[in-house]
Formats: structure tokens, sequence, C-alpha cells
């Protein structure tokens, strides 16, 4: 995820300078824009690629997760139920 966080950093820096005005003429702040705006989502394109697997990932942990929390509480409370009828 280091990697990531360095590409974020890249981005942000990017994006800072997009917003900024070029000190030559108009066609040169132009390409430079052009330039920039190329790597930016070339950045923003491969960051995507990486973090995609890891959000994939972590989305089926979750899932998984919640299923077994779902069942230990189904299984708790069948416990529960049981246990009070022995007692009556």
């Amino acid at each position: 995820m280091a990697g990531l966080e360095t590409q974020w950093k890249a981005l942000v820096k990017q994006l800072k300078a997009a917003g900024g005005r070029h000190p030559q003429g108009a066609r040169r702040r132009s390409r430079a824009a052009q330039e920039l705006d190329k790597r930016t989502r070339k950045i923003v394109e491969r960051t995507l690629r990486q973090a995609e697997p890891h959000v994939r990932q972590a989305m089926k942990e979750a899932a998984r997760i919640g299923r077994g929390l779902r069942a230990g509480m189904a299984a708790g409370a069948a416990a529960y139920r049981a246990s009070t009828r022995k007692r009556k």
C-alpha cells in the first residue's frame, strides 16, 4: 500500500501544479496542461488498477466476517432460547 500512497501524493502534486499558471505564453501553457493531464490520467488509471484487487479482497473479507457474525448471533440466540425452555 506504500506504493499507492506515493502515487497518491504525486497525483495531488500534479493537480496542484495544474491549478497554477505557467509563466510563458498560452501555447506553452496549453502544451504543459495537455502533458500534465496525460500524466495525471496515467497515474490515476495505474492506481485504480493496483487498488482494485485490494478493494475486492477487503470486500470479500468484510462479507465473510459479516456472515460469521450473523451466524454467531443466530447460534447465541438459539442457545439462549433453548436454555430458557429447560428452566420452565
